[in-house]
């Protein structure tokens, strides 16, 4: 199984991205999905999850700001990032259960300029 992500990049505070994730390989289905960031110096968190039914979670930080969501027939989450700010700068991972192992996928650079 292996994840890509897509959509990173430089913007200016207030901007927007929409990162995706795909998974590709052996799935017969994917339970959990989810982006994490890690900023440099400090521990990768969780920005937002979503389960197989659809509930989300985001972390406080995001919450208004971010919306995760999923296409199941495509293998695919989702991240819209609006309302940037320069303490949403990190790499962002993509990362899915399926079946009962975690994958993740390499991280994309988001960069906000101030």
């Amino acid at each position: 199984v292996q994840l890509q992500a897509y959509g990173g990049g430089l913007v200016q505070t207030g901007g927007s991205l929409r990162l995706s994730c795909a998974a590709s390989g052996s799935i017969f289905r994917i339970n959990a999905m989810g982006w994490y960031r890690q900023a440099p110096g400090k521990q990768r968190a969780l920005v937002a999850e979503i389960s197989s039914g659809g509930s989300t979670n985001y972390a406080v930080s995001v919450k208004g700001r971010f919306t995760i969501s999923r296409d199941d027939a495509k293998n695919t989450v989702y991240l819209q990032v609006n309302s940037l700010k320069p303490e949403d700068t990190a790499v962002y991972y993509c990362s899915m259960v399926i079946r009962v192992a975690r994958y993740w996928g390499r991280g994309t650079q988001v960069t906000v300029s101030s």
